[in-house]
Order: structure tokens, then sequence, then C-alpha cells
């Protein structure tokens, strides 16, 4: 399925999304073409929006749609070294692309929490994450969380691109994203409805175009 098939499928699906179909694709083009580089995607948000970023960083991280096997010139490099166990894994592994959630390391959160300011939870992983030619998709339904902003702030001085999921009216992060998908709605968990269908449609063509059916 093109790119272009899947997001008219999600707007049919979905036509309160009609208003930003065009910021998804261009949110898509931009992952695409980190990935291509050899860069990664850093995803944050708060609540649902933190569980949302592991649900991403799960559906990019092995197949999700399509298979994924690894090169066979890596299948070859796990069997000389692992033997009979290196050739069950050349046959289990697929390939990932690069996908952190920084919602996910309770350690490091709770020590930046306790030892500098809670709102930098964010903002110190990407400060040790980051890299220019990144990308940090950040999730935040009223666009105002401070954590996300901090961590805007910094990816942006790093260099990285970065992607803003919000509710309609975007918030403080409207104006500090290079793309906002600012779905349409006021109350959280009508946003938090709209924002699924948003990422699984950007995974599914991220998939679409690196990997064949």
């Amino acid at each position: 399925m093109e790119n272009s098939l899947i997001l008219n499928e999600l707007v049919s699906r979905y036509p309160l999304l009609s208003g930003v179909k065009e910021r998804i694709a261009s949110a898509s083009d931009s992952l695409i073409n980190s990935f291509r580089d050899g860069g990664k995607l850093l995803i944050c948000g708060n609540g649902g929006s933190s569980s949302d970023s592991g649900h991403i960083a799960g559906e990019l991280m092995k197949g999700f749609e399509r298979k994924r096997p690894v090169p066979q010139s890596f299948r070859k490099v796990l069997s000389e070294t692992g033997g009979e166990r290196g050739e069950y894994l050349a046959e289990k592994l697929q390939l990932g692309f690069p996908v952190i959630s920084l919602s996910a390391h309770d350690a490091l959160i709770t020590a930046v929490a306790n030892d500098t300011d809670p709102s930098l939870i964010f903002a110190q992983q990407v400060m040790a994450f980051g890299k220019k030619g990144d990308v940090l998709l950040a999730i935040s339904t009223s666009g105002n969380s401070q954590n996300v902003i901090d961590a805007i702030i910094t990816a942006r001085a790093k260099g990285l691109s970065v992607i803003g999921m919000t509710g309609e009216g975007g918030g403080k992060i409207k104006q500090i994203c290079d793309i906002l998908i600012n779905v349409p709605g006021t109350r959280t968990s009508y946003i938090q409805e709209l924002h699924f269908p948003v990422y699984h449609a950007l995974c599914l063509m991220i998939e679409t175009y690196f990997f064949e059916s």
C-alpha cells in the first residue's frame, strides 16, 4: 500500500483528520528521511501520551504489518557466531528502527526529578541521546506540558527536527515545532482517540517505505 493510499484510507475512516492530512504526510517524510540517513526517533509524553510513546516504539522496533527479515549477510554472521542458536536468531530476529521512548527509563527519570528538576526528565534524555538528524516526537494533548516543552527546546538547540502531536489549539508547542499535528478537539480523551490512528498511520507509512509486503 502506497503512502498516499494509507493517508486516504486514514481520512476516509477518520474524516475529522482531513485538516491535518498534509501535516501527517510531512511528518512521515521527516521520519523516513531521518531513518534513511541513520537518525533515530525520540518520543516523549505524559500519562496516556507516555503509553503512546511506548506503543509507537513497539510498532517500529519490530515488524508491524510487514515481514522484516535480517539481511542474508547478517544471517551468515549470526550463524558463524552462535552456531545452532545463531541460526535460530537469524530466523527469528527482525529489522527495526532505532526508537527510544523517553518514558521508559524509570531510574533516570526519578533521579532527574529528585536531583535537578522534574520538568527536565525528557530534556535530560534529549541532551544525552539526541544528535543532529534525529527526530523528536513530542506528544501533549494540551500542548502546554512543561517537560515536553523543555524537551523540544533542547532538541531544537541540538539540531533535531521536532514533530508535535497536540489537540486543536496546539498550546505553546505550536510555536516551537517544525511540524504540528493538532488534531481537532479539546477534550483529552477525544484528542487521544485521534492520536492513535495518526501514529499507526505514520508507523505503517514508514514500514511501507522501507519494506516490501
